[in-house]
């Protein structure tokens, strides 16, 4: 059986794995490293948890043990598709280096560019970035990649999902054509395939399991179930994931819980925390500083539960997690096999439930094909039912008939009175001059009668007035109605003046015409 010290790092590389308790390689990183020790291109595909991170930064510390760093001009870059990622790669160099004088930076979103600055004009031999800050450097002038010896790229389909493949070409297209280039990706799409032809001269090809396999150290179940309304579905699904972790008891000592929208995260974390469960979420939209303090929390054991985004699928190295939830089966079957290889890990026992409704079964049949094989079915936990859904139309018809009762029970509650808003409709008065009613009774103004006009339109009024007492429909107002002012509903003309100039003018109402 190979061992580290077998393969030709470098004497202070060696001690730092021994100090970190490691002796033999994984496969991967057994067949990985000679080769790049030897300058070849490296083009890596195993499944997730298998050790791809010190199958290349083992290396890499060894062959730029010689040489120093420039300001601004890295020697050597890692590409991650996330911030969590790529902090994880940053930690595993600091410990496999640590006998070393090699200089690293760390650039990722959600801290501030000046820090990172200072950093990179200093030099740094080892660059550890995500693509879309490292080109934010890039086009603010702060960098040069002209001086990269050697290029990792790290979980290449999961920069494919993310959309990040345009920026690893442009990133490929800033580095010498000279560099050595190591490249490591779980599952070899199509895309992923053109680009290992474009960029990479001559790789060696490692593959040390079958592409998207499952650990046969995780133990898996689904468990289906029918919702008993479309619009309980959520609810209820929380409900049988609260059912499986206490059915666990003692034995989920950690675990994931995977959500496939942000949104969702939220909700389910605040659920288990309403329950008396310890959780936390963690997704892209939170703050990288919470991101990383609900990281440190869960690696610690002061955090038990971990409901996260696909964010926390990829590259996270926590050994010892116990379960991992599929609360939602993923749509991209790829990530099922990322998702459940967080638990399982460096030999461990491991168990994976998913939740899967009617709704999910094309997702469940595009897994199994991809796995080939089928998922075991896991049935709820013993004592748990869903309620019938003619029990929950029937509570919600006794909740009906309390709120007729009103309080306590005494009687039924008064009737608001209705708003004009909440009135039904009314068809407009018609009347015979086809003007809006008159104001609400209340004693009338003087009337001015000229030619006799001023009896009719009063008697006229008084007609409305009766009318308006003889509807006991609602006052919805139509258009501007009883609100418009008397006075407004007239037309006043002078006549012409008297000969007599101390004569009062006579006026004429238009209204009776």
């Amino acid at each position: 059986m190979t061992k580290f010290s077998d393969l030709a790092l470098d004497p202070r590389v060696l001690q730092a794995v021994a100090e970190a308790g490691y002796e033999t390689p994984t496969p991967i990183q057994a067949q990985a490293i000679p080769p790049a020790l030897e300058g070849r291109d490296v083009l890596g595909i195993a499944q997730t948890g298998t050790g791809k991170t010190a199958s290349f930064s083992l290396p890499m510390i060894t062959l730029l043990g010689q040489g120093r760093a420039r300001a601004r001009m890295p020697r050597s870059l890692v590409l991650c598709p996330t911030r969590e990622l790529a902090a994880q790669v940053a930690e595993n160099f600091d410990t496999y280096a640590k006998h070393t004088k090699l200089t690293k930076a760390l650039l990722i979103g959600g801290v501030a560019f000046g820090e990172q600055d200072k950093l990179i004009d200093r030099g740094v031999d080892v660059l550890i970035a995500t693509p879309g800050r490292l080109l934010d450097h890039f086009e603010r002038g702060k960098l040069l990649l002209t001086g990269v010896q050697i290029m990792v790229v790290d979980e290449a389909d999961r920069m494919l999902d993310m959309g990040f493949i345009p920026d690893i070409e442009r990133i490929f297209n800033l580095t010498p054509f000279t560099r050595q280039t190591f490249f490591f990706s779980a599952t070899m799409a199509p895309e992923i395939e053109r680009i290992t032809k474009t960029f990479l001269s001559n790789p060696v090809k490692i593959e040390v399991a079958r592409q998207s396999t499952t650990s046969e150290t995780i133990e898996q179940a689904l468990v289906q179930f029918t919702p008993s309304r479309k619009d309980r579905s959520f609810a209820e699904k929380r409900a049988v994931l609260r059912a499986l972790i206490r059915a666990e008891g003692e034995s989920c000592t950690n675990a994931i819980i995977f959500c496939n929208r942000k949104m969702d995260v939220d909700v389910v974390a605040k659920s288990l925390k309403s329950h008396g469960f310890n959780a936390a979420p963690i997704h892209g939209d939170l703050d990288q500083s919470q991101r990383m303090k609900t990281l440190d929390g869960f690696r610690d054991g002061s955090l038990q539960l971990l409901v996260a985004s696909d964010v926390a699928a990829r590259g996270l190295d926590i050994p010892s997690v116990s379960h991992v939830f599929n609360f939602d089966l993923p749509s991209h079957p790829e990530d099922y096999v990322h998702r459940i290889g967080r638990t399982g890990r460096a030999g461990r026992k491991g168990k994976a439930f998913s939740i899967a409704t009617p709704h999910d079964e094309k997702y469940l049949t595009n897994i199994e094909l991809l796995v080939k094989q089928e998922i075991p079915r896991g049935s709820l936990p013993e004592g748990f039912t869903l309620p019938e859904p003619r029990e929950r139309d029937d509570r919600r018809k006794d909740d009906r008939r309390r709120d007729d009762r009103g309080p306590k029970g005494k009687g039924p509650k008064p009737q608001r009175e209705a708003t004009p808003r909440e009135a039904s409709p009314r068809e407009p008065e018609v009347v015979e001059d086809r003007k809006p009613a008159s104001p609400a009774p209340a004693p009338a103004p003087a009337q001015v009668h000229t030619h006799g006009t001023g009896h009719h339109h009063h008697h006229h009024r008084e007609d409305r007035r009766d009318d308006r007492r003889r509807n006991d429909r609602d006052d919805r107002v139509v258009g501007m109605g009883d609100h418009v002012p008397d006075f407004l509903m007239r037309s006043f003309k002078l006549k012409e003046r008297p000969a007599d100039e101390t004569a009062e003018p006579q006026v004429e109402d238009a209204t009776a015409e």
